[in-house]
């Protein structure tokens, strides 16, 4: 796979008016470039651009530069971008300038989309900057500044309640009194302790701790465990130290320097994944027992939350303790670092119970999704998993949408890995052939911008997959190989995502495994319930192998779960050929006609409504079937249908849907 490079423009100065370069300086650029990797050096009246394979070499680089030519009368600023696609090679090149012309004498700013494509590196930080104007572009880049994180910066002691820790003595007091720490502990609380802005991924620590050896996710765990034991902190208070499923850890104590250090701008959390705050839920009854309900309520939620993986979840118990807060959203978002806020309410009027949910993104304050649910009080411990489950569900569903309405609003030059993911599945979900292919392009740019990100590889093998199933793309076992060895490479990253595990059973089934399909999709349901994609998988792949009865359920449990799921065509289409291979065509027509109303629907969603009509024998109905089918699909005949349709291994299934689009007028 091709490595996106880097672009660094970098201004040398010998005083603050004076925009030029010496000889002198020039070799000493050069010479600290070649030894970082530089493919080529192109000089101007305003600097040099550099070229560099990858982000992080650059970004050592331009560190590198910046500090040697920190003492008068010389001095370095320099900015840094990434082309998203071979198309965008001149306006990186024009962010890159920009941000280091718009960057102070000894500055390193960083566009988004470059701090997106590198991995997180020990001894650099990238604070938020601000936005940079990149004239003639009618939107700003929001920059991000490079600093080193090494001994010279924490030298201030840092102080949090009754605790004193001071990294260059390598010392904890807590009341004056020392507390003993291991070697690597001290240094997790340091790395912890000196990012309290954000949540510190585990790979990070991993390589900041133990520096590249392999070691297991228990010695994490020990190492967390005993800090939080000197903290006087556990697993289940987590008032220090936060565990945030699927991330990292982050740091919940206020921190004060003991002494005063250079200003830095207030850095933003992470805005990459959303990270979501499940806020206790407001009892509404007056009474104990409504509190108990409502908190298993909100508590459950989150479980059910945390299992959709793209998804960052606030643990409990510092979510928790803004019980009663008088405070904002955005102010309780803001301390726990989340991007999105659940509330909701629970109340009680006789035997029966209202639990109400919404959620409210930070950033625009917009709510973005919420739902009520009735039941019967005797019934609340019998219902409350699924509740729970199909408000994670329906809310992970609304969430997806808005990140990929967040993407497709954001300015080229801010797209990370994340919003180019996201903007991939928006053109994925317009379901054309134009659309499948961009995204295609989309995730391969997600994953050339963060190889280690999971999802863009299992996504693209279920796009490749459904370029051959519904977009007439080329059939041919090395396609299905390609997209096979993608769902693979996803899952090796993250073998926990559900997603990838239904993507995986999407590909099995077109080469016609249907026994690890079915395996594939079950496990994706073990991992999570309540994923509605894969209830739908899950039920084409049984009904191809005849269990009709077990297909239907988990179709109805799909639409149950997900009723405004942007693939909800395919889960009333997939169901209409169950219900056709099942011999029950009155039900297939039903669900086609489900289908064909929802805005994307493929042209198959109307060729599964004529091939049941054809055997119900409306001529009225047939007609209007296979005018629209031929509209949506001119040319549309039994041997596009037979291609099509390749992966299906009973003959007598192909044959019965052939024989409904012959009676239906289909030659």
């Amino acid at each position: 796979m091709s490595q996106t490079p880097a672009f660094a423009f970098v201004g040398l100065v010998r005083d603050p008016s004076d925009g030029h370069a010496t000889l002198q300086d020039r070799d000493l650029l050069e010479t600290v470039l070649q030894r970082h990797g530089a493919v080529s050096v192109d000089w101007g009246r305003k600097g040099a651009l550099a070229v560099f394979a990858t982000v992080l070499p650059t970004l050592n680089c331009a560190l590198e530069l910046v500090n040697m030519l920190s003492a008068p009368p010389s001095g370095a600023r320099v900015g840094i971008d990434v082309p998203v696609d071979i198309s965008d090679m001149d306006t990186a090149k024009a962010v890159a300038q920009a941000l280091a012309q718009k960057a102070r004498v000894g500055e390193v700013l960083v566009s988004a989309t470059a701090r997106a494509a590198v991995r997180p590196a020990p001894g650099i930080a990238l604070d938020t900057h601000g936005p940079v104007e990149v004239p003639p572009a009618p939107f700003p880049v929001i920059a991000f500044r490079a600093r080193r994180t090494g001994a010279a910066e924490p030298s201030a002691c840092l102080c949090f309640d009754d605790y004193t820790l001071d990294p260059q003595r390598r010392t904890l007091h807590q009341d004056g009194a020392e507390v003993a720490l291991e070697p690597l502990t001290f240094d997790l609380l340091t790395l912890l302790a000196t990012n309290t802005d954000r949540v510190v991924p585990r790979d990070e620590i991993f390589e900041h701790l133990w520096h590249g050896r392999i070691v297991s996710d228990t010695a994490l765990s020990s190492q967390v465990k005993a800090l939080r034991q000197a903290l006087g902190d556990s697993g289940r208070a987590q008032h220090s130290i936060a565990t945030v499923h699927g991330r990292g850890f982050r740091f919940l104590r206020p921190i004060t320097p003991q002494v005063a250090a250079v200003a830095q701008p207030a850095v933003q959390p992470d805005q990459a994944r959303p990270l979501v705050a499940v806020l206790p839920f407001d009892n509404l009854s007056g009474d104990a027992s409504g509190r108990v309900f409502a908190d298993g309520i909100a508590e459950d939620i989150l479980t059910a939350l945390s299992k959709h993986r793209w998804i960052g979840v606030i643990a409990r118990n510092p979510a928790f303790a803004f019980r009663g807060s008088a405070d904002g959203l955005d102010v309780i978002a803001g301390q726990l670092g989340a991007t999105h806020v659940v509330t909701g309410s629970l109340r009680k009027a006789g035997e029966r119970v209202r639990v109400q949910a919404e959620a409210v993104e930070i950033r625009t304050m917009r709510r973005f999704w919420s739902d009520s649910f009735d039941l019967d009080l005797a019934q609340i411990f019998e219902f409350q998993d699924e509740i729970c489950g199909t408000i994670a569900a329906r809310l992970a569903t609304d969430l997806g949408v808005s990140e990929q309405q967040r993407a497709r609003n954001l300015p080229r030059a801010n797209r990370g890995a994340w919003e180019l993911y996201h903007l991939g599945m928006a053109e994925f979900y317009r379901f054309t052939a134009d659309h499948n292919r961009r995204a295609q392009e989309l995730l391969r740019m997600a994953i050339r911008a963060e190889p280690d990100f999971a999802e863009p590889y299992t996504r693209l093998a279920y796009a490749i997959t459904l370029e051959m199933v519904y977009f007439e793309g080329r059939v041919s076992a090395a396609r299905l190989d390609d997209a096979l060895d993608l769902a693979l490479q996803g899952l090796a990253r993250d073998d926990r995502d559900p997603q990838g595990h239904f993507a995986l059973g999407r590909v099995r089934l077109a080469r016609q495994e249907y026994d690890l399909a079915i395996d594939a999709l079950e496990h994706a349901l073990d991992l999570n319930p309540h994923l509605a994609l894969a209830h739908c998988g899950l039920g084409d792949s049984l009904a191809y192998e005849g269990r009709i009865d077990d297909s239907i359920r988990h179709f109805k449990r799909a639409i149950d779960l997900s009723p405004h799921d942007p693939f909800r065509w395919a889960f009333h289409s997939y169901r209409s050929l169950a219900h056709l291979f099942g011999d029950d065509p009155q039900a297939a027509a039903r669900a086609a006609a489900r289908a064909v109303q929802v805005p994307n629907a493929h042209y198959s969603a109307h060729a599964n409504q004529l091939a049941a009509l054809g055997y119900i024998g409306d001529r009225t109905r047939v007609a209007q079937a296979r005018n629209a089918l031929l509209r949506a699909k001119p040319g549309f005949s039994l041997d596009l249908a037979r291609r099509r349709l390749f992966y299906l291994k009973r003959r007598n299934q192909l044959d019965r849907y052939l024989e409904g689009l012959t009676r239906g007028g289909i030659a």
